[in-house]
């Protein structure tokens, strides 16, 4: 049971995908995770996919990085079969996940966190060493950038807010050439308004023209920033709505199933 009917289709933006899944499916041995998936993001769209725990969330950013190769189905990016072999693969042709459980060292750098293995070097042979004015210098104009002024480039990533933490993921896969940036709830364990900084900050890399997959059982967060809307139940997609097609009411309701219960009724004649 896919559930189409039950809000209408959103129309895609105008032009192709950047990222393109066509009924993908995930089995781990005889458990189905994913059991048909369509979904897809646009240059400068954020495309939210709204779910509960369990829905299958999490094996769906593992899919569309590249971690987990589909069952069946297809994944088009930019228009070409995807075949990455590892999540590098991905994150080199420019799909960057930005995951709950950020991968920062606390007591390093922001500026150290921000260049993770990429850092620029100056000198060559026994002489060459980490180009650290540069580093500092981009990580300072990027963090300025997404509206966050750091006291000094080698503030220890510590003492920042978990909304500026997200801030610093999403600015490191933007200067790293990310097309899609996915982000796996990166509200959820954030205040009023650290909520509205992130917010904001997906808005701006929006405005970048790269495509933006917001993950969230937030239907508010999802609604003050989104373009489209996915709901994912039990491994389907039960049909993706534009911004004013759909109440937050609806959503609510079909992420928990209630279109379930409604479409049982119906078969039942209203007896249930």
């Amino acid at each position: 049971m896919n559930g189409d009917t039950a809000f209408h289709h959103g129309d895609a933006p105008a032009g192709a995908p950047i990222v393109e899944m066509k009924d993908i499916e995930k089995h781990f041995g005889n458990i189905i995770a994913l059991a048909g998936v369509s979904f897809d993001v646009h240059p400068g769209e954020c495309h939210c996919l709204l779910g509960d725990n369990g829905a299958g969330k999490s094996t769906f950013i593992k899919t569309m990085s590249g971690v987990h190769r589909p069952t069946r189905g297809e994944i088009l990016f930019e228009g070409r079969p995807m075949s990455f072999n590892s999540p590098r693969d991905a994150m080199e042709a420019g799909i960057a996940t930005v995951f709950q459980d950020l991968a920062m060292i606390p007591l390093m750098s922001v500026t150290r966190n921000f260049f993770m293995g990429r850092e620029p070097t100056v000198g060559r042979g026994p002489f060459k060493r980490m180009d650290v004015d540069r580093m500092n210098a981009v990580t300072m104009e990027r963090m300025r950038e997404m509206g966050i002024a750091l006291r000094a480039p080698d503030q220890a990533v510590g003492t920042l807010s978990g909304g500026e933490r997200q801030t610093v993921a999403i600015a490191r896969a933007v200067h790293f050439g990310a097309k899609v940036l996915i982000l796996d709830e990166p509200t959820s364990a954030l205040g009023v308004r650290q909520t509205s900084n992130v917010l904001a900050t997906i808005d701006k890399v929006r405005k970048q023209g790269i495509g933006v997959v917001f993950i969230s059982h937030n239907v508010r967060h999802a609604l003050a920033v989104g373009d489209r809307f996915t709901v994912l139940n039990r491994g389907r997609t039960l049909g993706t709505a534009k911004r004013g097609e759909i109440t937050p009411e609806a959503l609510q309701d079909m992420m928990a199933g209630g279109q379930e219960m409604a479409q049982l009724e119906g078969s039942l004649g209203g007896t249930v």
